[in-house]
């Protein structure tokens, strides 16, 4: 009997979902016995994988965790890279099955919390209904370690949240580091995260702790955690499993304390089932997933977070937030969210020397018209420019392709010489698909 030292009270509600193999993203609920293979007759999670037997496993709920029991298969079953007969795991488990890898996973469901009273978690300001919603639930996530995955747009204030998460929650006097990795070099990447000894490569002159290390006792923050590379990412799924980190050059690892917050700019469920993001470490980081809503979908927050800004500023007194500058910057789309709000404050205090309240600030955000070139921001940290550049051609790019041939996603393919359910991504990601029919296949 193989069982998991780490078996725990299972949650009410989990399923067994296919995260690698020929039939990924089927589930089956594991709220009774369930039986996996490729047969019809008696089957619950029926698999294409050829590999893998008609009645290859079974997964039932019992005191502690599921139990899981190998059904006589012709390949077998195996659990932390060991086959087995029959094992009792916890929710979180891999099970490989032929070629194909299960994950019991808790059953998503929809956070039912009553928006924050408050109109500021730490340095996040806002009144509207979807930040205070946002609020309550990082409320709650400070109370505890769970790991969080935030997912927002650029400048939506996800460092700041996660920030909040350190500082309202138990391990306030640990540290905080806070690192972008898609800033890093890839070569770089790995000795960032997780520390180098002395000649572990060319360059490596002297030993340097990694983020992980540095953040021993307290939080660590990972930013646009979508961008690493395969490899990286499965080091980070064994540090998560393992609480252990071993720098670049090192034969001994060493145990951490990390709470760990992850953010991405893109829904990562989108790259999972694209193929780019690890199944198996989305679910470990998405223990608690949240999404910070751009500052165009709250608008009613615009006031409250020039107050803040110019409070920050050193302005104690900045006055009623209305009148034309308002409804200026109530006109603007925001692009780049709080973040670009912050920039515009900040220029309006330079070119309005001595403004005593905001009615005296010259608030003139930019707005980019259809045929307006494409903007270089140099005020912004290099990927984040870059990145807006490539997001604004996409979308006017696309919207002029899709517009050109009615909707007809297949003709507008062939003429971008693109795969047709490549731009249909693109397409949805950029919102460039709402409204319109779209005009089927002939």
């Amino acid at each position: 009997m193989h069982s998991d030292p780490l078996g725990a009270g299972r949650p009410a509600r989990v399923e067994l979902v296919v995260v690698e193999g020929p039939d990924a993203g089927r589930a089956a609920r594991v709220d009774r016995a369930q039986v996996v293979g490729t047969g019809k007759d008696g089957v619950d999670l029926v698999l294409t994988d050829e590999r893998v037997s008609r009645r290859h496993m079974s997964v039932r709920p019992v005191e502690g965790g599921f139990e899981v029991e190998d059904l006589s298969s012709r390949n077998g079953t195996y659990f932390r890279g060991s086959r087995i007969d029959r094992a009792v795991v916890r929710v979180g488990a891999n099970l490989k099955v032929g070629r194909s890898t299960l994950r019991l996973a808790p059953v998503a469901e929809p956070l039912e919390v009553a928006p924050s009273q408050s109109r500021r978690f730490a340095e996040l300001v806002g009144e509207s209904l979807a930040i205070r919603e946002v609020f309550a639930v990082l409320e709650l996530a400070a109370r505890s370690d769970v790991t969080v995955l935030l997912e927002g747009e650029t400048g939506t204030g996800k460092e700041l949240a996660a920030r909040g998460l350190h500082l309202e929650g138990a391990r306030r006097s640990g540290p905080f580091v806070a690192l972008n990795v898609s800033a890093l070099p890839e070569a770089l990447i790995e000795s960032e995260l997780f520390g180098h000894h002395a000649g572990a490569f060319t360059g490596a002159t002297g030993a340097r702790q990694g983020a992980f290390v540095r953040a021993d006792g307290g939080t660590l923050f990972l930013d646009e955690l979508d961008s690493v590379s395969p490899a990286v990412q499965a080091r980070l799924l064994r540090i998560i499993e393992e609480r252990t980190v071993r720098a670049v050059g090192a034969d001994e690892e060493r145990p951490i304390d990390v709470r760990l917050v992850a953010a991405s700019r893109r829904d990562v469920s989108t790259l999972v089932a694209e193929g780019t993001f690890r199944a198996d470490l989305f679910y470990r980081l998405s223990v608690l997933r949240i999404r910070i809503p751009p500052l165009r979908e709250r608008r009613e927050d615009i006031a409250l977070t020039v107050a803040a800004i110019l409070v920050q500023r050193g302005m104690v007194e900045p006055g009623l937030i209305q009148g034309p500058g308002l409804d200026r910057l109530f006109a603007h789309d925001w692009p780049g969210n709080a973040r670009e709000l912050r920039n515009l404050v900040d220029r309006a205090l330079v070119l309005s020397p001595g403004a005593q309240s905001f009615a005296d600030l010259r608030m003139s955000p930019a707005r980019a018209e259809p045929g307006q070139a494409l903007a270089v921001r140099t005020d912004l940290p290099f990927h984040e420019s870059k990145q807006r550049l490539v997001d604004e051609f996409e979308r006017r790019y696309l919207g002029d392709l899709l517009s050109r041939h009615d909707g007809n996603i297949s003709a507008a393919a062939r003429a971008a010489g693109l795969d047709r359910k490549h731009l249909r991504r693109l397409a949805v990601r950029h919102d460039l698909l709402k409204g319109r029919t779209e005009v089927p296949e002939p």
